[in-house]
């Protein structure tokens, strides 16, 4: 791995020091960089599903020094959260232990979302997109179904891309690479 930001490389340690194996792949975190570089000034940026901060590290490095950005990670699981809340996050990313669902609704609106977590993603997925700005970008992956045994997983991964590429107030694209991600991005009202 060439040019991975040092707070990445601190990440990918800390989960696997920990045996954690669910993180984000490197051509996904790479495009939460590149996406997090473009948010506005005084934007926001929201991670559902924080897991060992692999994904949210990608998106500080992209937002690189800037102070006038603030990083929201959200995490069900107190003890991932709290492995997370070890590492050295610059003092406008926050590591919050959260049920997405019920907090969500009372977030704000946010410039980039990377919905990596059941609640938001395969359930909630409403209110994901409600919680964008207009031209907000909302990123989602592990939608490749091959990595899916369950008949279950494999409808909920359908379900979703489907949700994303005919809602009405999204431009959608599925692009089948890494875990298979799609993007999306709010139209303006």
């Amino acid at each position: 791995m060439s040019n991975v930001p040092e707070l990445v490389l601190e990440t990918m340690k800390s989960a696997e020091a920990r045996g954690f194996k669910l993180s984000c792949e490197e051509t996904v975190g790479r495009l939460l960089a590149a996406l997090a570089s473009a948010v506005p000034p005084g934007g926001r940026v929201l991670e559902l599903g924080t897991g060992a901060g692999v994904g949210a590290a990608w998106l500080a490095s992209g937002l690189g020094h800037r102070s006038d950005a603030t990083v929201l990670t959200l995490e069900r699981d107190p003890e991932l959260a709290a492995t997370a809340r070890e590492l050295p996050w610059p003092e406008w990313v926050e590591v919050r232990v959260a049920d997405v669902e019920k907090e969500l609704p009372e977030l704000g609106r946010f410039d980039l979302i990377f919905a990596d977590a059941e609640g938001g993603k395969w359930s909630g997925l409403d209110l994901t997109v409600a919680a964008l700005r207009p031209s907000g970008m909302l990123v989602v992956d592990d939608m490749d179904l091959s990595r899916y045994q369950s008949t279950e997983h494999r409808e909920s991964v359908t379900r979703v891309r489907d949700s994303i590429l005919s809602d009405p107030r999204l431009v959608a694209v599925d692009l089948p690479v890494s875990s298979g991600i799609m993007v999306a991005t709010k139209r303006h009202d």
